[in-house]
């Protein structure tokens, strides 16, 4: 098992997406986010998107310079058009500014239109939890489709992620998940090893439930699973119009107007507990849920009761000290990219 430090990977990703036009602050950018959701185990979402990337701004889908266009700023809500500019930069960038306007409004919302591809959401809530403020971060796909509504056959909506970052007396809460049992990445990463799910998480055409998931990728495709499952899936199909609208919908731009080029609509919000009824009283309330919720008497006595975003943590510390494992297969990904540009190959710890 190879391990390699933080800043090597880091740095390795920095001069990768330099070399391949980005300015630095969006190389940098997304080096930083990429990375830190490998540190949290998120193994599809980090560096083994970087090749896909290299990729995008190689066939100019992804600009690599110049700002978002704001197309409404009004304190508390702001919208941005994104022009295809790295989605993880664009990401970074608004959650920072909405946690600034927050500070002064108590709140902020903004939406992004044509960002790319946004990575992992729970690789940005440390940006507004570790400042004691509650941060919602979603985020769907308007060119694609891959999860039927339930009881339909036919693709409509993406995965559609939501992340949210709770403070409390202690560790922040995060929560990652999304509005279907699984993701795009995951499907990709079985089917080209030749795996199947765990239980029966897709659907043919014909609406059979399988394990395999080239059924993805037939042609005509199968659907994703909501959230729920072929028995709840009308929970996960609520939560994909809640994400649809909050994204689509407020920006005034998604699969309505037929985009075809890859890419994302994202909606964030940052809310200050200080200007609702005081930080001290949320964190006291947090606090007694979470831990109400760790105290709770495990079904299996060997597995306690946790909080979403711990397992997370853990592995971010231990990567933090020990190094970070990366997926079989990533780093040779890229070793066609770093020999095009001339750049060493991490080095693992010795």
């Amino acid at each position: 098992m190879e391990l390699y430090t933080v800043a090597e990977l880091v740095s390795f990703a920095h001069s990768l997406f330099l070399s391949a036009g980005c300015d630095d602050e969006k190389a940098k950018g997304i080096a930083e986010i990429l990375i830190e959701a490998d540190l949290m185990g998120h193994t599809t979402h980090g560096l083994a998107l970087a090749s896909n990337y290299l990729d995008e701004i190689e066939r100019g889908t992804m600009l690599t310079h110049g700002d978002p266009k704001v197309l409404v700023d009004r304190g508390v809500t702001i919208v941005w058009d994104g022009n295809y500019l790295p989605g993880v930069w664009l990401t970074a960038s608004a959650v920072d500014l909405a946690c600034e306007r927050a500070r002064l409004y108590g709140l902020c919302a903004i939406t992004i239109r044509r960002s790319h591809h946004i990575a992992c959401l729970s690789a940005y809530l440390q940006r507004a939890t570790s400042h004691e403020l509650m941060a919602i971060i979603a985020s769907s796909d308007p060119s694609a489709a891959s999860v039927a509504p339930y009881g339909g056959k036919k693709p409509v909506f993406t995965p559609d992620p939501l992340a949210v970052g709770i403070p409390t007396e202690g560790d922040p809460i995060w929560i990652d998940m999304s509005a279907s049992i699984t993701t795009n990445g995951l499907c990709t990463r079985l089917n080209r090893e030749g795996k199947r799910f765990p239980a029966q998480w897709v659907m043919d055409a014909n609406g059979s439930l399988t394990d395999d998931p080239s059924v993805i990728f037939a042609d005509p495709p199968g659907s994703i699973l909501p959230s729920g499952g072929a028995d709840h899936g009308h929970k996960g199909y609520g939560w994909a119009l809640l994400i649809e609208a909050l994204t689509q919908g407020l920006g005034g731009y998604g699969r309505a107007e037929s985009p075809s080029q890859w890419g994302a609509s994202v909606f964030i919000q940052v809310m200050d507990p200080e200007l609702f009824a005081g930080l001290d009283a949320f964190r006291r309330e947090m606090q007694w849920t979470a831990e109400s919720c760790r105290d709770n008497p495990p079904i299996r006595a060997d597995a306690k009761v946790r909080l979403p975003g711990e397992a997370s943590m853990d592995r971010r510390r231990s990567a933090l000290r020990h190094g970070v494992q990366l997926y079989q297969g990533v780093l040779e990904s890229l070793t066609p990219w770093a020999e095009k540009f001339g750049i060493d190959m991490p080095a693992p710890i010795e």
